[in-house]
């Protein structure tokens, strides 16, 4: 965590890889350093910088989700799901739980930069997702991506913040194609 965060600071944007074995704790890492990145930076304006973390299938990407809900209660955080099958946010307007709201909604909250926290599968990198202020990318299980899926979620800096976000790859897996990137 120590290192992720110095990384943060530097001028340019971090590139970092991030191994271990499953239950090891990545999860919590990235957790970690998202709010970091939500408490301590905000833009020129000052709003506050957003978070996406893509998984490769829905039941991980719905999995980290719950965990992010766990770390995040209580902090006013905003967290977003994006997947083929649904949306959802947390907090709902009215109490401390999830609820489902479109595929457009979340769209829009991510665009104006209202949900902090975006966390979905492939879903993310679709044209139509727009992000505000994206300052961090985390690609779980990265290997399980290509080369141009990974580039095109890092190539949505921002409508406002307009530096290449930092990115976090994940992965419990160090084949040599991994540790070569």
């Amino acid at each position: 965590i120590k290192a992720i965060l110095q990384d943060l600071n530097r001028n340019d944007p971090m590139g970092r890889l991030l191994e271990g074995d499953v239950g090891s704790g990545k999860t919590f890492v990235a957790a970690t350093v998202a709010y970091a990145v939500l408490e301590n930076r905000a833009t020129d304006n000052g709003q506050r910088l957003q978070v996406a973390y893509m998984a490769p299938t829905e039941i991980l990407a719905k999995q980290h989700f719950e965990s992010f809900i766990e770390y995040f209660k209580g902090t006013n955080v905003e967290i977003g799901l994006l997947t083929g099958s649904g949306c959802k946010k947390y907090p709902s307007k009215s109490n401390n739980e999830v609820t489902d709201v479109s595929r457009a909604q979340i769209l829009k909250w991510l665009a104006d930069g209202r949900v902090s926290i975006v966390i979905g599968t492939h879903a993310l990198i679709q044209k139509t997702v727009t992000f505000a202020n994206l300052a961090l990318i985390i690609i779980d299980e990265q290997h399980r991506f290509g080369v141009k899926q990974r580039k095109a979620l890092a190539s949505k800096k921002g409508e406002v913040r307009k530096e290449l976000p930092h990115l976090l790859s994940m992965t419990a897996t160090p084949i040599p194609r991994t540790l070569a990137l």
